[in-house]
């Protein structure tokens, strides 16, 4: 079962402009799947093979002779050193199109990486499957059931159940993943600060909860915070600064890049199970919330959602900046529309732009100038609203 990814025309794009594209993502996202079918005349090595790391890092220029043709370099932050020589081989040839480096670490993030690749890389991050790519080969799945079991490839692609899935994936994140980007001396501990970030999404970051519960210092929580951001396990969404005299909260918000990660860690083991749980809302919440990043994500674009909140607590879901126009976005889990839907996008409206309203019901109205609009529409189109 071969899934087309929205994302293939921006990778494709950005290697006829660029000596060097990376791809980034979360493990088993489906990078080297996209890599190569977008790809299939470059050769392919992936770095996680050990034996393969040892003879690169002895004689690195031999290496990237031997493919002078362009080469995909699968999982190339296990050896940071070959980013330099890429830089310097790349700069000789002086064309498009010569390496496309994948990695589920953000390498980019790496200051020394950054500058020697300045200028010369085309970057596109490749989330999990989207809803309406999972739709393309499961016509039939609801939106729910797509919530619960997320959007990575190989659930769908080998009938896996979730929990058998991130059962494995977990165990082999910390194991690869965790280590490799920082010393941590205590999984448990490690594992313990992770389901309680799972119970805290759609909240407020509170460094200072989270290190009192897992019991490590403020540093430590950040530290990890900076793991799980580096590895796409959940990333903070940032406040939006209104210039206007408010009191503005200036603490980012935490979500998953993965629902269906999510909901194992909450231990919701069903689908069913979603609805009744009691973070229902912030589920159905993240899950818009993604599905808006990869469509972004997608294009090549910078994400550009944040979010509103004021001290007297007055808050808006979503804000999504396109250039100089601010459109306003509530997301609701119910399949009811009520009044209080709007209540603070009207608090907010007079200081940005439109609004509008994701909800779980069927009907499109339009309920004080705002657009109130069924997920599954917005989904299949995101200008729908």
């Amino acid at each position: 079962m071969q899934i087309l990814r929205e994302a293939q025309k921006t990778l494709q794009y950005l290697f006829g402009k660029f000596p060097i594209v990376s791809l980034t993502g979360p493990r088993q996202s489906g990078k080297t799947t996209l890599a190569k079918q977008t790809f299939p005349q470059l050769a392919y090595v992936n770095l996680e093979d050990w034996v393969l790391q040892e003879k690169i890092k002895q004689d690195p220029v031999a290496f990237l002779a031997q493919y002078p043709d362009g080469l995909i370099i699968d999982e190339v932050q296990y050896i940071p050193e070959l980013f330099h020589y890429i830089q310097v081989l790349s700069d000789e040839r002086n064309v498009p199109g010569q390496y496309v480096l994948t990695g589920s670490q953000d390498f980019l993030l790496n200051e020394n990486i950054t500058q020697s690749l300045a200028g010369r890389v085309g970057i596109i991050r490749l989330l999990p499957l989207t809803y309406r790519e999972v739709k393309s080969v499961h016509d039939t799945i609801s939106v729910n059931d797509c919530l619960f079991q997320g959007g990575y490839p190989r659930l769908y692609k080998e009938n896996i159940r979730p929990s058998d899935f991130f059962s494995g994936y977990l165990q082999t994140y910390v194991e690869r993943d965790v280590r490799s980007l920082k010393n941590i001396d205590n999984l448990h501990l490690f594992q313990k600060f992770l389901l309680l970030c799972a119970g805290r999404v759609g909240q407020l970051l509170n460094v200072s909860s989270l290190s009192r519960e897992v019991g490590v210092s403020g540093g430590t929580i950040k530290s990890w915070l900076s793991v799980l951001e580096a590895s796409y396990v959940l990333y903070l969404l940032q406040p939006f600064a209104l210039n206007i005299n408010k009191q503005m909260t200036k603490a980012p918000k935490l979500y998953f890049y993965d629902t269906g990660l999510l909901c194992y860690l909450l231990n919701i083991q069903q689908a069913d199970w979603v609805t009744q749980h009691y973070a229902y809302g912030s589920i159905f919440e993240n899950f818009v919330l993604n599905e808006i990043l990869k469509h972004q994500l997608s294009r090549g674009e910078r994400p550009n959602v944040y979010f509103l909140r004021d001290a007297f607590g007055h808050e808006v879901d979503a804000v999504l900046k396109n250039g100089n126009r601010k459109k306003l976005l509530e997301i609701k889990a119910s399949a009811t529309f009520t009044g209080d839907f709007v209540k603070n996008i009207l608090y907010y409206k007079e200081d940005l732009d439109d609004g509008a309203v994701v909800y779980q019901g069927d009907q499109t109205v339009t309920y004080k100038d705002v657009h109130i609009v069924p997920v599954k529409d917005f989904l299949k189109n995101f200008d729908s609203c």
